[in-house]
C-alpha cells in the first residue's frame, strides 16, 4: 500500500501537468481534470466494490487492478501527446466554459478510466484480501495510513527529485514498474483464496454513506480555499505546493494511524465517538483558519529567526502548511476510517464507502473553487465549512463552543485578504476569482500596481513607457506588420500601445478574466484608443497559438515570472516551435524575459530551448534599467535582414498617436542597438544547460531557486550576462550601402555596455551638483565612445539645463563639453545661446 500510494500521487502530479500543457490552465479545464481524476476512483471503488467484497480470490482483484494501473500508464506515456492534442481540437481556440469543461472532463475522464477506476478498487481489494487473513474486526485504518503516507513520499519524491531529474514520461514510466511490482509482491506473497467474512447486520448504511461524501466534498473544500489564502502569502512555486499538499497527506495519514487508539480511549461508544469527531474536526477547522489571520506575520518573523537562505524560506512555508493543515488534516484522516467502519458495519463494503467519499470530493473544487470563494470570499468559504462540519455531529455539549466560534470569526473578523500598501496608499480594486485573487493598488503619489495574489506584481502606472517599449521594440523591428499577437495581458499598457496603431490589429491573450478586468485602472490617453481597438482573449497562451484560427505577423510574449505554478510552460521548446508554426513568412516573435527574477542558470535552459525553434535568435535589452532588467529573445520565420534604412523608414511613417521618440525610441540606433547578442554567441552561454520541454520543465524547478533566495543582484546579472556576450554587425546587418554603419552600430553597443556598468555604483540624489559629480566623467566617456548614444547625452543635457540656475559657470563647460562631442544635434547649441543672454 506504501507503493502503490507512492505510485498513484506520481500520476497524478504528471498526468495534471500532462493535460494541462494540451487543455489549458483556465479554472474550467483544470477543475475538470481533478474532478475526472476522482470521478474515475470513485466508480472504479462503485462498480467493483460488491464483486471485490463476495470474492474469496480477492488476491486476483488486487493483482488485476495494480498491473491494469502499470499497464494504462506505459499506454500514456506513448499516447498523451497525439490524444492530448485530438482533445486540443474538439476544444478549439476560442470555446466556451461549458464546451470547455465538457471536453476536458470527458477526455480526461475517459483517458485515465481504466487507470483510475483500477487505483479506486486498491484499497478495497487489499482491505477485503488482509481481512480475509485475519480473524479480527475489519478495519481500513492502517491501510489507509500506509498508502496516504506513500502518497506523501510520491509528492514529494516527483516534485524535489523524479520529474526535474527524469522529467514526466520516465517517472510515469517507474510509477508503473511499482505498480507491477506490487502486482507480483501480492502474488508471492498471498494466498489465491482467503475465508468468508461474516456478513454484518442488515442496517441501512445511507446515514454513514451520506456522511462520508459530505466529509470528502468538506475536506478538499478546506484544502482548496486554505491554499488559495496561503497563495497570497507564500511564493507559489511547484515546491510550494508540493509541500502544502504533502502536509496535509500527513495529517491524514496520521489520524488514520492513530484513529484505533481514540477510539479505544472513548470506550468504542461509536455515536459518542462519531459526535466528537465532527465536533472535534469543526474546532480544528476553526483553529486552522484562524493561522491564516497571522500567515503573513508569522512567516515575517520566522524568516527574522532563520535567516535568508532557501532552506529557511521552504521551512517557513512548511510551517504555515502545518498550522492550516496539522489539526484538520488530522481529524479528518480519523474521521473517514470512523465513518467507513460505521458503514461497513451497516452492510456497506469498504469500496462503497471509498467511492462514495471520493465522489464528494470530485465535486469540491468546482463547489468551492468556482462558486464560494468567488461569490462570497474566501473567509466564509471557510467558515461555511467549520459550520457544515458542526451540522453533522451528533449533539453533544461541546458543540456550543465551535459553534459560537464560527458565529464570532464570521461576525468580527476581518477578510481573509492580503495586499501589500505602501505608506499612504489604499486598495483600489480587489477581485477573488475561481484561479487567483487580482489587488489594484495606489500609493500616496497615484501610482497604480497591478497584483497577482498579492505575490506577483504585473506592472504599474509608473512604468508605462517602459512597458510600452516592450511593444513597439518588435513591432518597429517588422519591415511591414499587419497583425500583431500579445501573450499576456498585465495592464494592458503594452498591447495597448501596439494597438494604437491604426495599421494594425491587434489581440491579446490573457488567462485571468480579473486582470482583463482591471485594465481600464490603467489607462492613460496615449492607450485609449489602443484598448478601444485590442481585441482580449480570455485564454490559456499556450492552446491559443495551437488553434488560433490565423496566422500573425508579430508575436510578443509578456515576461511572464518563471517561478510561479504553470509560468514554466510558457517557456518550453514546444511552445517556441509551436509559436513559429503561427508565424506569417518573414513574422516576428518575442519573447521578453524579467532577468531580475531570473538566475543565469534558468536563463541558460530558457534560451537553449529557444535556440532550438530559432536556430538564428537575437538577444534584446527591452530598456536600460538596471534594477529591473528585462531581455528579449528574437526569433524569425524567416524575412530578409534588418537594415538601418528600414528601421528609419518605421519609426518615419509610425502612425501611432505618441512617437517613438517619447519611449526613448528616437532614431536607428536607438531601435537597432538594443541588439546584446547573436546566435553564435547565444549557443555557446546555453551550451551546457539542459533543454525547458514539455516532458522535462527544468524551469518551473530550477526558478524558485532565485524567488525564495536571491544570491545577487538583478543589476550584477545583468553585466554578467552582457560580459558573456557578444554581437558582431555581420550577424544582423546584410551588407549596407551606407558607409560607417556597421562601425558607428557596433560603438553604440560599446558605449551602453559601458554606461550600464557605471550605473551600478551611481546614488541617486536630489542635488544636480552632487549627481553630477558621480555621473558626468561616465556619460562623457560613454559619448566619447559613441556620440550618437543619447541614454548618456540626454540626462547631461537636463543636468547642464538645471546646473545654470545655480552655477552658470559650470553649466557652460558642460555644454560646451556635449556641443563637440554631437556637433549635429542643436539642444547643447540652444543652452549655450540662452547662457549667454
Amino acid at each position: 500500500m506504501l507503493a502503490s500510494g507512492f505510485a498513484g500521487l506520481g500520476y497524478q502530479i504528471v498526468w495534471t501537468q500532462q493535460f494541462g500543457l494540451w487543455l489549458g490552465h483556465e479554472s474550467a479545464a483544470v477543475l475538470a481534470v481533478v474532478a475526472a481524476f476522482f470521478g474515475g476512483l470513485s466508480l472504479g471503488a462503485l462498480v467493483l466494490a460488491n464483486a471485490i467484497e463476495r470474492s474469496r480470490n480477492p488476491r486476483r482483484w488486487y493483482v488485476a487492478c495494480e498491473t491494469t494501473i502499470g499497464l494504462w500508464a506505459l499506454v500514456l506515456a506513448v499516447a498523451m501527446p497525439d490524444y492530448g492534442a485530438w482533445l486540443l481540437e474538439r476544444i478549439g481556440p476560442a470555446a466556451s466554459e461549458l464546451r470547455q469543461w465538457s471536453v476536458a472532463f470527458c477526455g480526461v475522464f475517459i483517458g485515465l478510466l481504466p487507470a483510475t477506476a483500477a487505483m479506486g478498487a486498491t484499497l478495497p481489494a487489499m482491505e477485503r484480501l488482509v481481512a480475509g487473513l485475519q480473524a479480527q474486526r475489519r478495519s481500513i485504518a492502517g491501510l489507509y495510513a500506509m498508502n496516504t503516507a506513500g502518497a506523501v513520499c510520491g509528492v514529494l519524491a516527483a516534485a524535489f527529485w523524479l520529474v526535474p531529474a527524469l522529467g514526466l514520461s520516465v517517472t510515469a514510466t517507474l510509477c508503473a514498474g511499482l505498480n507491477l511490482a506490487c502486482a507480483t509482491g501480492a502474488l508471492v506473497c498471498f494466498p489465491a483464496t482467503v475465508g468468508e467474512l461474516a456478513k454484518p447486520v442488515a442496517a441501512k448504511p445511507n446515514s454513514s454513506l451520506l456522511r462520508l461524501a459530505a466529509t470528502g466534498l468538506l475536506g478538499i473544500g478546506y484544502e482548496v480555499v486554505a491554499v488559495r489564502v496561503l497563495s497570497q502569502v507564500s511564493e507559489n512555486t511547484v515546491y510550494t505546493f508540493a509541500m502544502l499538499l504533502a502536509v496535509y497527506l500527513i495529517g491524514s495519514a496520521a489520524g488514520a494511524a492513530l484513529y484505533r487508539h481514540w477510539c479505544n480511549r472513548l470506550l468504542g461508544n461509536d455515536r459518542k465517538v462519531e459526535g466528537l469527531l465532527f465536533c472535534a474536526q469543526a474546532t480544528a477547522c476553526l483553529i486552522g483558519i484562524s493561522s491564516l489571520w497571522g500567515a503573513e506575520a508569522a512567516k515575517a518573523a520566522v524568516l527574522e529567526f532563520l535567516g535568508p537562505g532557501l532552506a529557511a524560506a521552504m521551512a517557513v512555508e512548511a510551517l504555515l502548511a502545518l498550522a492550516a493543515f496539522g489539526l484538520p488534516t488530522l481529524l479528518m484522516g480519523a474521521l473517514f476510517c470512523h465513518l467507513s467502519e460505521r458503514a461497513n458495519a451497516a452492510g456497506a463494503g469498504f469500496g462503497l464507502a471509498l467511492a462514495t467519499n471520493t465522489l464528494g470530493a470530485a465535486l469540491a473544487p468546482l463547489l468551492f473553487g468556482v462558486v464560494l470563494v468567488p461569490a462570497v470570499g474566501s473567509q466564509y468559504a471557510l467558515i461555511t465549512i467549520a459550520a457544515a462540519y458542526l451540522l453533522l455531529a451528533k449533539p453533544v455539549p461541546l458543540t456550543a463552543l465551535p459553534a459560537g466560534a464560527a458565529l464570532t470569526l464570521a461576525l468580527l473578523a476581518p477578510a481573509l485578504v492580503f495586499v501589500e500598501m505602501p505608506d499612504g496608499g489604499h486598495v483600489v480594486d480587489y477581485r477573488e476569482g475561481a484561479m487567483a485573487a487580482v489587488s489594484v493598488v495606489e500609493d500616496a503619489d497615484g501610482v497604480r500596481r497591478l497584483r497577482i495574489n498579492n505575490r506577483q506584481q504585473e506592472g504599474s502606472s509608473a512604468t508605462l513607457l517602459v512597458d510600452g517599449r516592450q511593444a513597439l521594440l518588435p513591432v518597429l523591428l517588422h519591415p511591414s506588420p499587419k497583425t500583431a499577437l500579445f501573450l499576456g495581458l498585465g495592464t494592458g499598457t503594452t498591447a495597448a500601445t501596439a494597438a494604437a496603431d491604426p495599421t494594425l490589429q491587434v489581440d491579446a491573450v490573457e488567462l485571468l478574466p480579473e486582470v482583463v478586468a482591471d485594465v481600464g485602472y490603467f489607462a492613460q490617453p496615449f492607450t485609449a484608443a489602443g484598448l478601444a481597438r485590442l481585441r482580449l482573449l480570455e485564454a490559456d497562451a499556450r492552446r491559443y497559438v495551437k488553434t488560433a484560427p490565423h496566422d500573425y505577423d508579430v508575436i510578443v510574449a509578456d515576461n511572464f515570472h518563471p517561478a510561479r505554478s504553470g509560468s514554466g510552460a510558457l517557456y518550453t521548446v514546444e511552445h517556441f516551435r509551436a509559436v513559429r508554426e503561427r508565424l506569417n513568412r518573414g513574422g516576428l516573435f518575442c519573447q521578453w524575459l524579467p532577468l531580475h527574477q531570473l538566475d543565469l542558470a534558468t536563463l541558460r535552459s530558457i534560451v537553449k530551448s529557444f535556440l532550438a525553434a530559432y536556430p538564428d535568435a537575437i538577444l534584446l535589452l527591452a530598456s536600460n534599467s538596471l534594477a529591473t532588467p528585462v531581455v528579449g529573445l528574437i526569433g524569425r520565420n524567416g524575412g530578409e535582414a534588418f537594415a538601418p534604412e528600414t528601421a528609419r523608414r518605421r519609426l518615419r511613417e509610425s502612425a501611432l498617436p505618441k512617437s517613438p521618440a517619447e519611449f526613448g525610441i528616437e532614431d536607428e540606433f536607438a531601435l537597432l542597438g538594443g541588439f546584446a547578442a547573436g546566435p553564435a554567441a547565444l549557443a555557446r552561454f546555453a551550451e551546457p544547460a539542459p533543454l525547458n520541454s514539455d516532458d522535462r520543465p527544468i524551469v518551473i524547478y530550477t526558478a524558485p531557486r532565485i524567488t525564495y533566495a536571491p544570491d545577487s543582484q538583478p543589476s550584477d546579472r545583468l553585466l554578467e550576462l552582457l560580459r558573456q556576450l557578444e554581437l558582431k554587425p555581420a550577424e544582423l546587418f546584410a551588407d549596407t550601402a551606407e558607409p560607417g554603419f556597421n562601425a558607428r552600430i557596433a560603438a553604440y553597443w560599446q558605449a551602453r555596455n559601458s554606461y550600464l556598468a557605471a550605473g551600478r555604483t551611481v546614488a541617486p540624489s536630489a542635488d544636480v551638483r552632487a549627481m553630477l559629480a558621480q555621473v558626468r566623467q561616465p556619460l562623457l566617456a560613454a559619448l566619447r565612445i559613441s556620440p550618437d548614444f543619447r541614454p548618456a547625452y540626454d540626462p547631461l543635457l537636463r543636468m547642464a539645463a538645471a546646473l545654470s540656475a545655480v552655477d552658470a559657470a559650470a553649466a557652460r563647460a558642460l555644454a560646451e563639453e556635449l556641443s563637440r562631442l554631437q556637433p549635429t544635434r542643436l539642444e547643447a547649441q540652444r543652452l549655450l545661446e540662452r547662457l549667454a543672454e
